[in-house]
C-alpha cells in the first residue's frame, strides 16, 4: 500500500498550461482560480470512479472539470452568476471531452450557506470529497499588460478582483469570513458521506507585517463545524527542476513583495497551499456521534459560538516588528 504523501507536486506545469484547451474562453479572468493540478490530486487521492464530488464556492469549475475527466460526478455551487455561467459551459466541455465519459456536472448559482437546499435533494449525505478554498487575503491575483502589450508607458492589471456585490464574501472582513465559512463547511458536512472527505486549500498572509494565519482559522472552523482533521499537506505552487523548486509569481506577487520589504514589512513570494483535510464521522451502532450532530444543523448556534472563541483566538499572530530595516523578524 502506498501512503499519501504530504507534499503534494501540484505545478510541474504553470497554471495557464495546465488549463489550456480545458477550459472555455472568459475562465482566465476569475481573479482566484484554484490549480486544476491541486484539485486533481485530491480527486486522485480521496475518491474513486463514479464518486460525486462538491465545490460549494466553486468559481468557474476548477473542481467539477477536474472531477470530470477522473470520471467522477460533480456538483458546484457558485454565489456570482457570471462565474456560475462559466462553471456550467466548462462542466459540459469537461463532459465532452472526457475519454471516460461518464461523469455528469451540475451547478447551481446561489449562496454556499444555504447549500443542502441549493443541491438537488438526492446528493445530500452522498458526496464523497468536498474541494474547495475560500477567498483570503488582499488579492494578487491578476493579469498584467506591459508597455511591451499596449504601447503606452506603464503597466495595467486586469481581472483582480471579484464583482461589485457587497454580500459577495470576498468582499467582508476576515472575522465575518470566517463564520460563514463556518456555516458553509457545517452544510458540506451534511451533504458528505459518513467517512467522506473534505479538502480546502489556504494560505496565510501578512498586513503590515501582522500575520493572517487563516489556515489554522479554517482549522478550527472546520472542527466547529463537526468534521474531524485527518491530514495537513503542503500543495506546491513551484516546479521542482533537479531537486530545486522552480518558482513561478505573478508579476504583482513580486512587487507586492518588493514593496513590503522596502517599507520593512517580512513579505515573502508564496510557494505553496495549505491543504487542510477533514473527514465526516462515521456512524456508530445505528447512532450519529456527538460531533456529527453538527451536521445536521441540531448545534448551528454551538458551532458559531465554538468557532468564534477558538478561531478568532488562531486568526492573527503578534505583529512581527522588523529588524534594522531589512524586514527580518
Amino acid at each position: 500500500m502506498t501512503l499519501p504523501l504530504s507534499v503534494w507536486n501540484t505545478a510541474p506545469t504553470s497554471a495557464p498550461a495546465q488549463r489550456k484547451g480545458r477550459y472555455v474562453p472568459g475562465s482566465a479572468a476569475h481573479p482566484a482560480k484554484m490549480l486544476p493540478a491541486i484539485a486533481a490530486h485530491a480527486i486522485n487521492t480521496y475518491t474513486e470512479p463514479g464518486d460525486l464530488v462538491l465545490d460549494p464556492m466553486c468559481g468557474i469549475g476548477t473542481t467539477l472539470v477536474e472531477a470530470l475527466h477522473l470520471g467522477r460526478n460533480a456538483l458546484g455551487i457558485e454565489y456570482e452568476p457570471k462565474w456560475a455561467t462559466l462553471a456550467s459551459l466548462n462542466a459540459r466541455s469537461a463532459a465532452q471531452q472526457s475519454s471516460t465519459g461518464t461523469g455528469t456536472g451540475t451547478v447551481r448559482c446561489g449562496d454556499a450557506r444555504h447549500l443542502t437546499d441549493l443541491a438537488p435533494t438526492h446528493t445530500r449525505g452522498e458526496v464523497a470529497l468536498v474541494v474547495t478554498s475560500p477567498p483570503y487575503g488582499p488579492s494578487v491575483h491578476g493579469q498584467v499588460r506591459s508597455t511591451r502589450d499596449t504601447g503606452e508607458r506603464g503597466v495595467v492589471k486586469k481581472h483582480f478582483r471579484y464583482g461589485h456585490d457587497r454580500a459577495n464574501l470576498a468582499h467582508v472582513s476576515t472575522t465575518h469570513l470566517l463564520e460563514a465559512f463556518t456555516e458553509i463547511l457545517t452544510q458540506c458536512c451534511t451533504m458528505l458521506r459518513p467517512g467522506g472527505t473534505a479538502v480546502v486549500t489556504t494560505r496565510p498572509w501578512r498586513e503590515r507585517g501582522e500575520l493572517i494565519d487563516l489556515p489554522s482559522a479554517v482549522l478550527a472552523a472546520g472542527k466547529a463545524a463537526g468534521l474531524t482533521p485527518a491530514e495537513r499537506c503542503v500543495a506546491l505552487l513551484t516546479g521542482i527542476r533537479e531537486s530545486q523548486l522552480v518558482s513561478r509569481p505573478s508579476f504583482f506577487q513580486m512587487k507586492n513583495v518588493r514593496d513590503a520589504r522596502r517599507q520593512g514589512i517580512p513579505l515573502s513570494v508564496i510557494q505553496h497551499e495549505d491543504v487542510l483535510i477533514f473527514t465526516r464521522p462515521r456512524q456508530h451502532d445505528g447512532h450519529t456521534t456527538t460531533t456529527t450532530q453538527h451536521c445536521r444543523g441540531t448545534s448551528m448556534r454551538t458551532a458559531r459560538t465554538d468557532h468564534h472563541s477558538s478561531s478568532t483566538a488562531a486568526l492573527r499572530s503578534r505583529t512581527c516588528a522588523p529588524r534594522d530595516g531589512r524586514g527580518g523578524c
